[in-house]
């Protein structure tokens, strides 16, 4: 039948340049072989319609109940594809490479699809409600799961689905497959996609490509608005309308955490299995050798602090990075362990316990001296100034931006009325304290920078730079070596335990700990917008790194003399 239809239409298909059309049940023209929909419909000749005959014969006494809009069939997985590629484009105009969307995001979504059995595989995952009978076309081909209405994997140009394969789901609207989702054991079992992973998926794949982007500035930029999350279901296209229980999978009215989103990156790794991982070398900006650069310009740390920083990651055995799941599958954390690194760092040449850095402070000069050298007492005035600055814009801009969503999603239609209503209301209140203020309640989006922080003598800098300051003073030299003029380094109790089970202790000790080593641990921590305890675990996992090595050295050494004295008493 769709032949004798589409005989005389004989274009190439945009997408694979096959000629082989077909007509879905809606009339729209779709190529059999990549499922591509086009504009073109079928002519319906209305045989039943006489010329002149133009009076009403009947008159319906029903009720009159306004259908509601049909879209088409569509998949859960579809859905987060489309959110996908439009975080991967919104990456894209912010200068990321476009070797990160095609090559490397779209090759892991495509091996998630296969492994969560959406796509890609001969036993596809079914719920109760929906199934679909296989095509069984061409035995070669890969075979198409209920989901695979998604199997392009080409995010640019996501398939659409054609085939019906619910008896009732042309008086609904909404995903086809969404029980598979609400069900718990399914999601367990089958790794399930939701809102988190599409960012845990999208950091995996700024990983593989290499690119300067870490999990924190992911996540500021997405808390800015540069990169859909939050109702990030506006943007799906208008046939793919949400209803129902689908808002319970795309809404989210709040950015997850650094500490959520990579634990669900690890969680990614160990479902998907990949290859391993391209190494991070010293000459990445993703390593700690050059990030470390970043975070000491942004926190008017001096230059002079970057050679320490690196001799310290030597010591810790953080040199190498080459990242393989299979056989060590602990996705690193480079923000965290940078910005760990600096702190340690800091503690072993000012000590840090709120007596030795004043002290050194106080050699080194007067805090308002203009002279070449580094002043810890100026640098904590000026960065204390500048934080508590920053600390209440960002506050502000929490309290303004528009967390609800343009489009309401309504959990059922009884609560169709109450939504909108809420939504009326809040509009209106919008409206007043907008002319109380005389200014936008929304949030002015301002262009992204990598940088909290603008230090520098123009207008509107947070201070003057103290980059070009020298450690000169704080510095010993000693058997032609330059050592640090603090001799004792503290640290709280090194504890081996597993993060994944062991709750922080920073709560516990924080009240012990010093004033100084507190602000700096706050300080990193607002630059990531992580917690402090957060920041606090991975100094005391580069301590222990640290020690651990030195001891190691110091062993190998006992056993090469102890080895030399018996080769000398021998001779």
């Amino acid at each position: 039948m769709d032949e004798e239809l589409t005989a005389g239409f004989r274009e190439l298909c945009a997408q694979c340049s096959a000629v082989d059309w077909g007509i879905s049940d809606e009339g729209r023209f779709y190529c059999r072989s990549c499922h591509n929909v086009i504009e073109r419909t079928k002519e319906v000749v209305d045989t039943t319609f006489t010329p002149g005959s133009t009076r009403v014969s009947t008159i319906g006494r029903g009720t009159r109940r306004r259908r509601p809009d049909r879209g088409r069939q569509w998949m859960i997985c579809e859905g987060f594809q489309f959110i996908l590629r439009n975080q991967a484009n919104a990456l894209l105009r912010l200068g990321v490479s476009a070797q990160f969307k095609d090559p490397v995001l779209c090759q892991l979504w495509r091996l998630y699809l296969q492994k969560s059995r959406q796509a890609f595989t001969s036993n596809p995952v079914r719920s109760s409600v929906f199934k679909v009978q296989r095509p069984g076309s061409d035995s070669d081909s890969v075979a198409m799961s209920s989901a695979e209405t998604d199997g392009e994997t080409n995010l640019s140009s996501p398939a659409a689905s054609n085939t019906e394969s619910c008896s009732d789901w042309s008086q609904r609207s909404g995903s086809s497959d969404i029980v598979t989702y609400l069900t718990a054991r399914q999601r367990r079992s089958h790794g399930l996609m939701n809102m988190t992973k599409t960012l845990a998926l999208i950091h995996l794949a700024l990983i593989w490509s290499h690119e300067p982007l870490t999990l924190s500035d992911l996540l500021r930029l997405v808390s800015e608005g540069h990169v859909p999350f939050i109702n990030a279901f506006e943007e799906l296209p208008e046939e793919m309308k949400l209803d129902g229980k689908d808002a319970l999978i795309f809404r989210v009215e709040s950015v997850p955490s650094h500490r959520v989103v990579h634990r669900q990156a690890q969680t990614l790794l160990l479902f998907l299995q990949p290859q391993t991982f391209p190494p991070i070398s010293r000459q990445s900006l993703l390593h700690p050798a050059l990030l470390s650069l970043r975070y000491l310009t942004d926190t008017n740390l001096p230059d002079d602090l970057h050679p320490w920083v690196c001799r310290l990651m030597d010591d810790a055995g953080l040199v190498d990075f080459t990242f393989d799941p299979t056989s060590c599958p602990v996705l690193p954390h480079y923000d965290i362990q940078t910005a760990a690194l600096i702190i340690v760092t800091m503690k072993l040449i000012f000590g840090l316990d709120d007596h030795t850095e004043w002290d050194l402070s106080n050699e080194s000069g007067d805090q308002d001296d203009s002279g070449n050298m580094f002043n810890l007492r100026r640098w904590f005035r000026l960065t204390q100034a500048a934080l508590i600055t920053a600390q209440q814009k960002r506050h502000h801009e929490v309290a303004r931006k528009q967390w609800k969503a343009k489009k309401p999603l309504y959990p059922s239609r009884d609560s169709e009325a109450v939504v909108m209503k809420r939504k009326r209301t809040a509009e209106q209140v919008q409206m007043c304290f907008e002319k109380l203020s005389s200014r936008l309640v929304g949030v002015q989006r301002c262009d992204p920078s990598s940088f909290t922080f603008c230090w520098g003598d123009e207008d509107g800098a947070d201070g003057p730079s103290l980059h070009h300051k020298k450690l000169d003073r704080v510095l010993t030299l000693k058997h032609n070596v330059q050592t640090p003029a603090n001799t004792a380094y503290w640290h709280t109790a090194l504890r081996v335990c597993d993060p994944q089970k062991c709750r922080s202790h920073y709560s516990e000790v924080e009240a012990t700990l010093p004033r100084s080593f507190v602000w700096l641990l706050q300080l990193f921590s607002f630059l990531l917008n992580v917690k402090p305890a957060y920041l606090y675990e991975e100094v005391l996992r580069v301590e222990r790194r640290v020690l651990d090595s030195r001891r190691h050295l110091r062993r190998r050494e006992r056993t090469t003399t102890t080895r030399s004295e018996d080769t000398i008493a021998g001779c």
